[in-house]
């Protein structure tokens, strides 16, 4: 995964502060995904056991005059239906298509329905075993652990434990009507589990209360000097990225860190030559870095700017191929990034549709940046050699060219060129030149298949002089591909039978997607 796919929220899990808090639409959800996820197992597996744990027991101490235990029995019945309510929470707070307004709704209806299916169970046991009591236990515990691990406002955890708790008392009431053998008389049945049932709403609220202060206390003190960091954008092995906002101008960034314990001398030395390098390069194509430094606790980090846009992975798997027009006016401004790159001795090597950002700038649409300098290569450094090795793969399988398959030190700007050919191929087609059952079998294309001609992958017609262009850079021979990033944006631009790109047609497709956006924060 790119890490600096800024324009989407990939990843969940702990970040580098530990399990903090993401505020911002995004992050919530993310954070509200992973908690709820974590509430549902836990649940799940908790109950379950109790299960298994009644076969046991009984087949240890069996007690006379009463049956064994048996899956047919109302009380087992809706012992496991709790389960499965408890373990289809788990795996739908999994998915990534469901909205924050959905995951709400989960967490409240789950929890509710859960816990009054474990109240129907416990109202078929026999009234001497004080059914209401061992609800409230069980119903007290599963809030409590709610109100510690889900992250919901008091007001909201009071509701939830409301409609799960005080139907007990109602069980109770009525368990203790008519049964001729009573423990307790109705009245006091009635009392003390209204009691209970009280102490746990009041207690699952204060816990949830505590929580949701910690979380907003700590969102709101997670600094980096004058950057406070809001949402976790994404995750790989060379650090994690955030998205940021200056404390003076308000100005949204993204901020790169390398955590202590990934911090070794290689690791360090790699994350200085990608922030240098890249702060070299001045394109309004390629990303910016505005900052770079250490903060006393051992946190490397470099800032830069903050891209609210798609990438062109995202693009095609969203929206199918990219018309000849568009996918032209990009395909130049990755080249226009790639020959101010070149012409400084610099290549990328992980030219890929997930490494190149659409967004808008400047009121234009479709401005494309090309972002990842993790893998760059300087030709004018003597000591590149120490940080490439020959018997290591640095790109990605499918927009690598031959000669860097062969020996990573081999790649030179016509490399680059090759991944632009094979980033074309995909935009046009909607397809990578070539796919495998793995990665061994993908890099053997590369090196040894002809790519099928653009047409016929695609099934309709593509301008010759494009599909010629776009095979030319996926030459097997370095020789006979373009001879720069600046003479293939030159030859991009003067592709003949390729309709002139439509800047109202492209401001339309914004305008649609800030649509869809704003529609699923509703949702």
């Amino acid at each position: 995964m790119s890490l600096d796919r800024i324009g989407r929220v990939q990843c969940r899990g702990a970040d580098c502060f530990g399990e903090a808090p993401r505020s911002g639409s995004s992050g919530e959800r993310d954070f509200l995904s992973e908690r709820l996820s974590l509430y549902g197992r836990a649940v799940f597996f908790a109950s379950g056991s109790f299960v298994l744990a009644g076969f046991f027991i009984y087949s240890l101490w069996p007690v006379a005059g009463q049956p064994a235990p048996s899956l047919a029995h109302p009380t087992m019945l809706f012992h496991l239906a709790a389960i499965t309510i408890f373990l289809l929470m788990w795996l739908a707070a999994r998915q990534s298509g469901l909205s924050e307004r959905a995951l709400r709704r989960l967490d409240a209806g789950g929890t509710v329905l859960g816990i009054l299916l474990h109240v129907g169970m416990t109202a078929n046991m026999p009234a001497a075993w004080r059914p209401e009591m061992l609800a409230l236990l069980i119903a007290n515990a599963i809030l409590l652990y709610r109100a510690a691990t889900v992250p919901s406002p008091p007001r909201r955890t009071a509701v939830v434990s409301a409609l799960s708790a005080l139907p007990i008392p109602v069980m109770a009431y009525v368990l203790y009507g008519e049964a001729a053998a009573r423990p307790i008389s109705r009245g006091a049945a009635v009392a003390w589990s209204l009691m209970w049932a009280l102490l746990g709403i009041v207690l699952s609220t204060i816990v949830s209360l505590i929580t949701f202060r910690l979380r907003t206390s700590v969102v709101r003190n997670r600094q980096l000097g004058q950057y406070r960091l809001t949402e976790k954008l994404g995750e790989g092995g060379m650090g994690v990225v955030y998205r940021a906002e200056h404390e003076m101008l308000r100005r949204p960034t993204a901020i790169k860190l390398l955590p202590p314990g990934r911090a070794g001398e290689e690791g360090l030395k790699r994350f200085e030559r990608e922030v240098q390098l890249t702060a070299r390069l001045t394109s309004p194509h390629t990303i910016s870095i505005y900052d770079y430094g250490r903060t006393p606790d051992g946190l490397f980090y470099y800032v830069m700017e903050y891209l609210d846009g798609v990438d062109l992975e995202t693009l095609v798997s969203e929206s199918g191929p990219v018309a000849p027009a568009r996918a032209v006016r990009v395909l130049r401004q990755v080249c226009e990034a790639l020959a101010e790159a070149h012409g400084i001795g610099l290549i990328h090597r992980d030219i890929k549709p997930a490494n190149i950002l659409l967004c808008e700038r400047g009121g234009s649409p479709d401005i494309a940046k090309v972002v990842d300098f993790g893998l760059v290569k300087d030709l004018t450094d003597s000591d590149e050699a120490n940080v490439t090795s020959e018997d290591v793969l640095h790109g990605t399988p499918q927009y690598m060219a031959p000669e860097a398959i062969r020996d990573s030190r081999s790649a030179d700007p016509r490399s680059d060129l090759y991944a632009v050919g094979a980033v074309a191929y995909y935009l046009l087609t909607g397809t990578p030149v070539f796919s495998g059952r793995g990665a061994l079998e993908t890099i053997h294309h590369h090196l040894q298949t002809a790519p099928e001609p653009l047409s016929k992958r695609l099934g309709r017609a593509v301008p010759p002089e494009l599909e010629n262009l776009v095979l030319s850079c996926l030459a097997k021979d370095p020789a006979e591909r373009p001879e720069s990033a600046r003479a293939l944006a030159k030859a991009f631009a003067a592709c003949p039978g390729v309709p002139a790109w439509n800047e109202s047609e492209a401001e339309g497709w914004w305008r649609e997607r800030a649509r869809r956006k704003a529609a699923a924060k509703t949702a």
